[in-house]
């Protein structure tokens, strides 16, 4: 594992690691993180990657982990950041790094829904998607559904409003936002369109031209996420990827739980198969 900077067009720097690969190599990989999680959560999965021969790449999007400012109040910075500014440069380097291998992205929650957003998305051979979906509270079950809209609805932009950014380690949702982020979340979980509304046009056209296979796994004790909410993101958003859908159960973990974030811990390793498998079949 090495730490690496890269450096954004609009000059900003991201903390990132590197898990080199040994021969043979596979292919390069890079995680896209979920909403408000350190890379660091995805450490032991990437390593094992690198193990089975993918060149990893991890980093936090600006405003998060390692990649944050030193003064949160009154960051701006986007979801729509994230994904035109932050994962287009991660891409890049990854690419010049090992252009001759194939390319992969696995993309967790967010980090899933950003991918369309990248004009550069075309160049990866496969895609692995966990615990995503369209994010909107229609698609949820009546107690998430509510906790939604009181959440996002009611809190949240209180909370962003006062302090000029979300403190969302204090409501159990992962590492504090900047105030553009948070907004977006808000949009993702309470407008319709959900997604798409965050995508300007061309991005759209980006999202919907993708048509690689893609591995779409869903953590039956996911509360956060249901079938109509996945198989909705991938019928609006990504209308021609070709997916594979997988359900995991909870007696697939040896601890007996996965939800929205433990798939990629180290107890899961068992798990983890399925991703090598679908990128080196």
């Amino acid at each position: 594992m090495k730490k690496i900077e890269i450096t954004t067009e609009d000059g900003y720097v991201l903390s990132s690691y590197l898990f080199q690969a040994l021969e043979p190599l596979e292919g390069t990989l890079i995680i896209n993180s979920a909403t408000g999680v350190r890379q660091q959560i995805y450490f032991a999965f990437a390593q094992y990657m690198a193990d089975c021969g993918f060149t990893t790449l991890t980093y936090d999007y600006r405003g998060i982990g390692e990649s944050k400012p030193q003064r949160m109040r009154g960051f701006e910075a986007s979801m729509k950041d994230w994904g035109t500014k932050d994962f287009v440069a991660v891409t890049k380097y990854i690419r010049a790094l090992e252009h001759d291998l194939p390319m992969h992205v696995v993309g967790h929650s967010v980090g899933a829904l950003i991918i369309g957003m990248n004009p550069h998305a075309r160049e990866f051979s496969r895609m692995v998607f966990v615990g995503t979906q369209k994010a909107f509270v229609g698609n949820l079950n009546l107690r998430t559904r509510l906790m939604g809209y009181l959440g996002f609805g009611v809190v949240q932009p209180l909370t962003t409003r006062l302090l000029g950014y979300f403190p969302a380690h204090r409501f159990g949702l992962g590492e504090s936002l900047p105030a553009g982020s948070a907004r977006n979340w808000r949009t993702l979980v309470l407008e319709k369109e959900s997604t798409n509304l965050l995508m300007e046009p061309e991005q759209r056209t980006y999202a919907e031209n993708l048509s690689q296979e893609v591995l779409v796994l869903r953590a039956q004790d996911d509360s956060w996420l249901t079938d109509r909410g996945v198989r909705s993101l991938l019928k609006e958003t990504y209308p021609n990827l070709s997916p594979t859908f997988r359900l995991l159960k909870k007696t697939d973990s040896p601890q007996g739980e996965i939800g929205h974030i433990n798939y990629f811990r180290s107890y899961n390793k068992t798990l983890w198969s399925q991703v090598e498998d679908f990128l080196t079949k």
